[in-house]
């Protein structure tokens, strides 16, 4: 009994390997589950005391759980018949390619990773980069929304900060889930995304199984309350114009809509700007169908560069934040409201009549969130400046042609942001970012844009194009 048995280290190793994995799935990870979830209750019932739109049940269903409803969703499970019939394909070969869809599409979301993690890198990164304002709000609108609502914020697509931004700043009154591109579909980040319930699109798909379990699971989202947030411009602007919008994901959402019983759907237009778009040289390239595109090893470098000089500024005490981000909230847009004045019955409109009438709501609220999109000091000064290109402007001029531009914009409605309520400061910090990023020369007390730059400030001055009439 007391004899010696030899073996290959290799085993041994295995052996060892198998014991401590064995141990953390029976000990530990139930226990850092437990850990997670006691955390993530525990910040679910303090929003739910604060937050005016609160966390739907649906939200709080596991993962698993979600996408096993999904796939044997009977619209889904329909689809997958056809699409097999259509490729004479065995019908199991297809669901297994909606399962693979669910499990891509689905979220995780998770309160704590939310509220706390996700709230506070989106408030510190957004505070680190720009000075980030709420402009105007329809506060009586938003407050009046009925609490059972299923509320979406539809807003412009300037940048990716626009994620962090409207999530940060819509973070006192709701939980937004976003549709995020594939960009995002990397290790570690995409964990980190859904938990923040967000879930994944393929941008323009033409897998119709795929297209169908996508407007299902927004269907679903949508009927459950689910709060969201979409960008009908489908991508981020090239050229700083407000980009053609596309409407498909509100006609999922309308999907399951009943114009009488059931949830009212209710649209909240949001419009935002930046002083300093991070990609905008890269979007400028991609609008280019000359320019030569860099690789993914070039664009890593490019990146890193930039990151590195903005520290190399900071260690220096040269740095200076991006100028002004500022989002304006307009006003609800109740969809039974809306179909009750135009006598529309969704559930029995046939397929021409309702593209025709998605069309028409979508057109509206993207008209909404233009005429939000904030009037930020470096588009206006960028604007002025662009008029005559070829003339060099005193500071006095610049002013003087910018009020020019203020009094005709407000007269238009817009919404501009002042800081500090004084258009002399305003004027001032704009011209500021301008010449910091080299984009305007200075000689003798004169201004004049930089020749090779000025389609970067076209780039800013098209953000507000629209509001003045120069389509």
């Amino acid at each position: 009994m007391s004899s010696t048995i030899t073996v290959p280290l290799w085993l041994a190793l295995a052996v060892g390997a198998l014991a401590l994995w064995a141990m953390l799935d029976r000990l530990l990870v139930p226990s850092a589950r437990w850990f997670i979830k006691s955390r993530a209750d525990r910040v679910l019932r303090e929003v739910e005391r604060r937050l005016p739109i609160h966390i739907r049940p649906f939200q709080q269903v596991r993962r698993q759980a979600l996408i096993d409803r999904l796939v044997f969703d009977e619209k889904v499970q329909h689809a997958a018949k056809v699409f097999a019939e259509q490729r004479q394909m065995p019908r199991e070969v297809a669901l297994q390619q909606v399962q693979r869809y669910a499990r891509e599409i689905v979220p995780a979301f998770n309160a704590y990773v939310y509220f706390r993690l996700g709230y506070w890198i989106g408030k510190r990164l957004s505070q680190l980069l720009y000075r980030v304002r709420i402009g105007y709000t329809d506060d009586a609108g938003l407050n009046a929304i009925p609490e059972d609502a299923t509320v979406v914020f539809v807003m412009n697509h300037r940048s990716n900060m626009d994620y962090i931004v409207a999530s940060y700043l819509a973070a006192e009154r709701a939980a937004l889930s976003y549709a995020v591109g594939e960009w995002a579909r990397i290790w570690g980040l995409q964990q980190l995304i859904r938990s923040m319930g967000a879930y994944f699109v393929r941008r323009n798909s033409k897998d119709e199984l795929y297209r169908r379990v996508l407007e299902r699971y927004i269907a679903m989202a949508t009927e459950a309350g689910v709060t969201q947030a979409v960008y009908p411009e489908g991508g981020l602007s090239r050229d700083g114009r407000l980009r053609e919008p596309r409407f498909g994901v509100i006609d999922y959402m309308l999907r399951g809509f009943r114009t009488e019983g059931g949830r009212d759907l209710v649209f909240v237009p949001l419009g935002l700007n930046y002083d300093r778009v991070l990609e905008d040289r890269t979007l400028l390239l991609g609008a280019d169908p000359d320019a030569a595109r860099p690789g993914g090893a070039q664009a890593a470098m490019t990146t890193l560069r930039f990151v590195g000089h903005q520290l190399w500024l900071m260690l220096r005490s040269r740095w200076h934040r991006f100028g002004y981000a500022c989002v304006n909230f307009g006003t609800p847009v109740s969809v039974r409201a809306w179909s009750s004045e135009r006598g529309i019955a969704w559930e029995q409109l046939d397929r021409s009549a309702r593209q025709s009438q998605v069309a028409a709501l979508g057109s509206h609220l993207m008209a909404q969130v233009g005429a939000l999109v904030p009037v930020l000091p470096v588009p206006l000064v960028a604007a002025a400046l662009l008029a005559d290109p070829e003339r060099a402007m005193s500071r006095l001029e610049l002013k003087s042609a910018v009020g020019e531009r203020v009094t005709a914009l407000s007269e238009r409605g817009a919404h501009l942001y002042v800081p500090r309520q004084d258009w002399d400061y305003a004027v001032d910090a704009g011209l500021r970012m301008l010449k910091l990023r080299h984009l305007v020369d200075e000689t003798d007390g004169l201004f004049r844009p930089r020749a090779v730059e000025l389609h970067m400030l076209r780039y800013y001055a098209n953000s507000i194009v629209h509001l003045q009439g120069d389509h």
